[in-house]
């Protein structure tokens, strides 16, 4: 199992969110995606190397795994139109 952190900025993301998405989320983050974040996110391409995403409906995760500190780093939860930006 991955540890799980969050930047500050996440917080403000998910205050855009209604209060019922962001616990589900938030939920599926820390019971399916720290279990095994490699096979439910998918590696990013292009500007984005190096970060993973997790999709959840129209809702994207985007983070950073270090395995060397066995955590996942949150770094962005947003609708998919709004969370490369």
């Amino acid at each position: 199992m991955y540890r799980v952190a969050y930047l500050d900025s996440v917080e403000e993301d998910l205050k855009k969110l209604d209060s019922t998405t962001a616990k589900k989320i938030l939920h599926r983050i820390e019971t399916y995606l720290a279990g095994d974040p490699k096979e439910l996110g998918k590696p990013l391409k292009g500007e984005f190397r190096g970060y993973w995403r997790y999709r959840w409906g129209d809702y994207r995760v985007i983070y950073k795994i270090s395995e060397k500190e066995i955590l996942i780093l949150i770094l962005r939860i947003s609708h998919r139109k709004d969370v490369y930006d």
